[in-house]
């Protein structure tokens, strides 16, 4: 009788029958009526009650899951019988396990990182239950991700990334954006082991039709140093595949991050992040950090209705619109903060201005026990005793909402398997302790803190603790920012004994800048030889700018000696200086046999050396390609050519593209080059201007 129950139950009218009865008695046994049971599990009633209704539809995978949370049932029993039963309606989902992610339905959104809300309406802040979240409110940027899944929906890959600061509900409001696509069948992958780069890079080309891919934190990936942008390009390619289409990848972003993306280089400067910026040009939304009126008014509602979270954040963030940063528990954040103990408070703030001066998120314990010494008053360093850091790291690690909390624990993840299975004889060891600050303290920090200093136990811990040659180079950078020179010189040299050629073209900067230019050159010489001529480069720059062309152009020739071709257009293009002939007639190749950068700032170079024909012919090859970017370099030679006529042409083609950006560095650098009567916005952009001055396409 059993088995053919259990073959009943194979059926999809069978496994909807079976899903109600156990839904049915669950709720007996809890005690609760429907309208009490949707106020708990944050559903509303209409769905609540079509999931018990015999001739309803098909509860979605979310409904199901929530339900059998609150009423403790299995979930995972439960959802099995909700995808039998949507058998009919429904795409079967892969089953592969080699694709990555799994099925919407099966993720609980705070394992996304969706941030909690306080505790469930039972008091019950722990266990297996799902924390409670809030309801919903619907606000602008929901509307542009509904048009995105809808496009996803009939069949057009898409990717939007929201931008806004910590704790605005960017996250939330990828999750409510995807429920649509969980009784549907789609995925959802998560990159996220060994570290989110490796993860995202390693299985992005494994990824199949139907999955959200969820790129929460971006900068995780995007700004990745060694990997960053190729996972940007990895995804490009990912969206313009027809055999893998329809794909929807989110994102969310701080402000802060999304400008240091979508920033254009300053000229001679390396481009970090052109992958990045091309992907997620026109693929961004803002999110406010703070609730309009119609939002405030649909909030409060809610909470008249039975909503306690949503009308006990109203309590105090109604006047400011704050509602979603009081509801991820910021304000109880910064109160442990400023009340916290004092060992507490000085762990909090060496890992402030950890975090605020680039150092990775996973802190070293170790290092941020010892930087803590100097953020101590005299009395209170005077009173440590012995197991401080441990009384302290558990004071932080105590959740204030959830699973928030100022400061916890963060595992450092072990190598890669990449590099090979451990040894019998010698097991990989232990990662070292490591912390991680809260969101929203760390972006607090970045304006609080923004103008205080380190102390001197911060500097002597980031050197006796740091190895990562990035954060070593970008602690180095802060130290040298901020005076600590000596400070910075050891940072720079720890780095350089990492391997790191940007810490040697720091050092020979630095030994440059202190009149020591024999070291300068013997260490700029190392960092070319390993392959970053950028060290050259800024000595050649630091000595044309004192007047010391001689030395200058002696530096420019060793690396055109060198090979460094795109080291030495870069120096000509920018400072139009291309005298030496010598040197332009060891770069020349035919037009199009190179680089096309090659061949656009050869043409820059034939053009002021009066070498006319040679230019024109360089330029023909680049006219070609219809690239944008070439276009701008097009008419920026031209301008400094003094063809304003095909200048402008070129101009009127970026504009007509919208790339107002672009125009507006073209008319940037014709002004920096000193070019007479040079491209002055408003006396020839064909369209019209803002009141702050910034280019628009709309037409006055």
């Amino acid at each position: 009788m059993g088995e053919q129950s259990q073959r009943n139950r194979n059926t999809p009218t069978a496994a909807l029958a079976e899903l109600r009865k156990r839904l049915s008695d669950g709720l007996a046994a809890s005690g609760l009526d429907k309208t009490q049971l949707a106020r708990r599990a944050a559903l509303g009633r209409t769905t609540v009650s079509e999931a018990f209704q015999q001739d309803g539809p098909v509860p979605s995978a979310r409904t199901v899951a929530v339900l059998a949370y609150k009423l403790g049932l299995p979930p995972d029993e439960l959802l099995e019988l909700r995808r039998t039963a949507a058998a009919e309606d429904i795409d079967p989902a892969p089953t592969d396990e080699s694709v990555p992610g799994k099925p919407i339905g099966l993720w609980e959104p705070h394992d996304l990182e969706v941030h909690p809300a306080g505790t469930t309406v039972d008091g019950l802040g722990t266990g297996s239950a799902p924390q409670r979240l809030p309801g919903y409110v619907r606000r602008a940027h929901d509307l542009v991700l509904a048009q995105a899944v809808k496009d996803v929906r009939a069949g057009r890959s898409r990717i939007l990334v929201l931008v806004g600061s910590s704790s605005t509900g960017k996250t939330r409001a990828c999750w409510e954006a995807v429920q649509p696509l969980a009784d549907e069948g789609w995925r959802l992958w998560h990159p996220f082991d060994p570290t989110r780069a490796e993860a995202a890079l390693e299985d992005l080309e494994r990824v199949r039709p139907h999955t959200v891919l969820w790129l929460n934190e971006a900068q995780h990936y995007l700004g990745d140093g060694r990997l960053g942008e190729r996972i940007a390009a990895s995804v490009h390619a990912l969206l313009t595949d027809p055999s893998r289409a329809p794909v929807l990848v989110l994102g969310t972003l701080w402000p802060d991050y999304d400008r240091q993306y979508s920033a254009l280089p300053m000229p001679g400067r390396p481009d970090l992040h052109s992958r990045a910026r091309e992907l997620l040009a026109g693929h961004t939304v803002s999110v406010p950090e703070t609730f309009d009126a119609e939002a405030l008014r649909s909030a409060s509602a809610r909470g008249k209705e039975g909503d306690r979270l949503l009308a006990d954040a109203l309590t105090r963030a109604a006047t400011h619109g704050r509602v979603t940063q009081d509801l991820a528990g910021a304000p109880e954040l910064l109160r442990r903060y400023e009340r916290g103990t004092p060992p507490a408070r000085a762990l909090l703030e060496a890992a402030m201005d950890a975090r605020r001066l680039g150092v990775s998120l996973h802190l070293l314990q170790t290092f941020l026990t010892d930087a803590a010494f100097d953020y101590l008053a005299g009395p209170d360093c005077d009173d440590l005793t012995d197991g401080w850091a441990e009384g302290a790291i558990a004071e932080l690690a105590h959740p204030v909402h959830g699973k928030q909390a100022p400061m916890r624990p963060a595992a450092v993840r072990p190598p890669s398997h990449s590099q090979g299975p451990p040894s019998a004889t010698s097991p990989t060891p232990a990662p070292p302790p490591a912390l991680r600050l809260a969101d929203y303290l760390e972006q607090y920090a970045r304006t609080g803190r923004r103008w205080l200093c380190p102390p001197e136990s911060f500097w002597l811990a980031a050197h006796t603790h740091l190895t990562d040659p990035e954060d070593l180079n970008k602690v180095a950078r802060a130290a040298q920012e901020r005076y600590r020179l000596q400070w910075a010189a050891r940072l720079y040299q720890r780095a350089a004994d990492t391997g790191s050629t940007k810490a040697l073209a720091s050092l020979a900067g630095m030994r440059e800048e202190a009149g020591d230019h024999v070291e300068a050159e013997s260490l700029a010489r190392l960092a070319s030889e390993a392959g970053d001529p950028s060290a050259l480069l800024t000595l050649a720059t630091m000595r044309d700018g004192t007047g010391n062309r001689e030395g200058a152009e002696a530096l420019v020739q060793r690396l055109a000696d060198s090979g460094h071709t795109i080291a030495v257009l870069q120096w000509a293009v920018t400072r139009q200086w291309a005298q030496n002939q010598q040197v332009i007639e060891s770069l020349s190749s035919p037009p199009g046999t190179g680089d096309l950068r090659d061949v656009l700032n050869l043409a820059a170079l034939q053009k002021w050396t009066e070498d006319r024909k040679a230019a024109e012919s360089s330029y023909s090859v680049a006219l070609g390609t219809g690239d944008l970017g070439h276009r701008l370099n097009l008419a920026t030679l031209r301008e400094l050519a003094r063809d304003r006529d095909t200048a402008k042409a070129f101009a009127r083609q970026l504009a007509d593209a919208g790339n107002t950006f672009a125009v507006r560095r073209l008319a940037w650098i014709c002004e920096k080059a000193g070019v007479a009567d040079g491209f002055r916005i408003d006396k020839w952009w064909p369209y019209g201007l803002d009141p702050d001055g910034t280019p628009t396409r709309s037409e006055h």
